[in-house]
């Protein structure tokens, strides 16, 4: 199932959203908060409302959660309504026993504040730990759906032989899976197959951990159309139909990022950046099958 891009209003800074196979639209652009610390939360948010960011993507992992549940408060004072906003957050790795999924999700409402958030993602599948079982940790995701506390769920870092494990074992297609891509790993394969069963597709690290910018065919892009070489690559992601939420706590690079809506990638920039994908070589960090880390 193909997911047209719906844009928001003027207000919102016409930033396109896509429909999640519950009927529920995602901003295809958001805010990424990995590595974003506790103190910088209260100053950082804020400033992202106020620039017209609504869709915010954390983890238990990332220990930032309850410093985002406070900042969350504060945006009715901003005039943005909970129901305006997308927050997303992800089962820690520790976290995957059944009922340590429906235990450490309660307390991510607690920190966040919240009485349910859109999205609930698995972090990552590992299925090297907890004798390759993450078809009951799915299996306790989709109770929480039920339950109506999370809109949507979903996975990361899970690729097709994962998917398809939990999808036999329990008949239920996740609603998004977020998973590493830029024009390095461009991962079209597995981009391709979760749009055949209707999944959105979120990608991370969009520009490479940074490496991206630099390369030739990306700074030659850059100067062509008068853009940052983050523009660029953050524009190539968003014309390919995925879902983004690059990070900065810089405030100028926050509305760099959101300056994306205005300009097209053409044809020659599109086929450069394309031409960059590098496949497994590109990737950083474990590969999914083999990552094995507690945290």
């Amino acid at each position: 199932m193909e997911t047209t891009p719906q844009p928001m209003t003027a207000a919102d800074n016409a930033i396109p959203r896509l429909a999640l196979s519950t009927g529920a639209l995602i901003p295809q652009l958001g805010f990424g908060t990995y590595k974003v610390t506790e103190d910088l939360i209260p100053q950082v948010i804020p400033a992202a409302i106020s620039l017209g960011y609504r869709h915010f993507d954390t983890a238990q992992m990332y220990q930032n959660e309850a410093a985002l549940g406070h900042a969350l408060t504060q945006t009715q004072e901003q005039g943005v309504a909970r129901e305006d906003l997308f927050i997303t957050t992800k089962l820690n790795n520790q976290n995957h026993a059944p009922a340590d999924v429906h235990r450490s999700f309660k307390q991510s409402l607690a920190d966040l504040q919240l009485d349910y958030v859109d999205l609930f993602l698995v972090h990552w599948p590992l299925p090297k730990l907890y004798d390759g079982k993450y078809d009951e940790t799915w299996k306790a995701m989709i109770e929480i759906y039920q339950s109506g506390q999370a809109k949507a769920i979903g996975v990361s870092n899970f690729e097709r032989n994962h998917l398809d494990k939990i999808i036999d074992a329990t008949g239920f297609v996740p609603h998004a899976n977020q998973i590493q891509i830029h024009p390095y790993l461009a991962s079209n394969e597995l981009r391709e197959y979760c749009k055949s069963l209707g999944i959105v597709v979120e990608a991370w690290s969009p520009i490479s951990r940074g490496k991206v910018l630099s390369d030739p065919a990306v700074t030659a892009a850059a100067n062509r159309l008068g853009r940052t070489a983050a523009q660029i690559v953050l524009r190539w992601a968003i014309e390919r139909g995925d879902v983004i939420f690059p990070k900065s706590v810089n405030p100028e690079r926050m509305k760099e990022n959101m300056g994306l809506f205005d300009f097209t990638l053409d044809s020659e920039t599109r086929k450069a950046l394309d031409s960059l994908d590098q496949g497994e070589a590109g990737r950083h960090g474990p590969h999914p099958d083999e990552a094995d880390f507690l945290r």
